[in-house]
């Protein structure tokens, strides 16, 4: 028997500058503040056992943020004492996550917000049908380096469709 599937529940992202994060994601993409910016440091209080355990001893301190997107998924931001860019910042062969997406009906106006607030568009924005469905995408970047996806529909309603065929 098939397991029933699950409801995704937050991701979690490492930013240079917890305010500014908070700034472009509510201010940009109309996510929910859920809680504000934290301090938490390594202590014996409850969150900071927990933090030593999923980061092990020695991480002195962090900032942690909640907000949450329209259909209440979770973005948890956390700012981390010598928080660093990676060189690459779209590690594409590195195993793990390199990238998330949102959606947006109006997907060219939502682009031109994140270019205005300091992000980049990676890509020319694409159709996959563009003579039967006005279903389109395009990579772009927050202003501290973070990759994700814009898209105009559903996943899926882009993907039931066959898109690469």
């Amino acid at each position: 028997m098939r397991p029933t599937p699950r409801s995704f529940s937050h991701i979690g992202l490492s930013v240079p500058d917890i305010d500014a994060a908070v700034s472009f994601y509510t201010e940009v993409l109309g996510f929910y503040t859920i809680m504000q910016p934290t301090g938490i440091v390594e202590d014996d209080s409850d969150i900071g056992q927990m933090c030593t355990d999923v980061f092990g001893p020695g991480w002195g301190s962090l900032r942690i943020a909640h907000l949450a997107t329209a259909d209440r998924i979770g973005f948890e931001l956390f700012e981390f004492e010598g928080n660093e860019a990676p060189e690459d910042n779209l590690g594409f062969r590195r195993h793990g996550t390199f990238h998330f997406a949102i959606q947006d009906p109006g997907l060219e106006g939502l682009l031109a917000r994140i270019v205005a607030a300091g992000g980049k568009q990676r890509m020319p924005v694409r159709e996959y049908f563009p003579d039967d469905k006005p279903y389109r995408m395009v990579y772009v970047e927050d202003p501290f380096g973070i990759v994700f996806e814009l898209y105009s529909h559903s996943y899926e309603l882009t993907y039931s469709a066959g898109a690469y065929s």
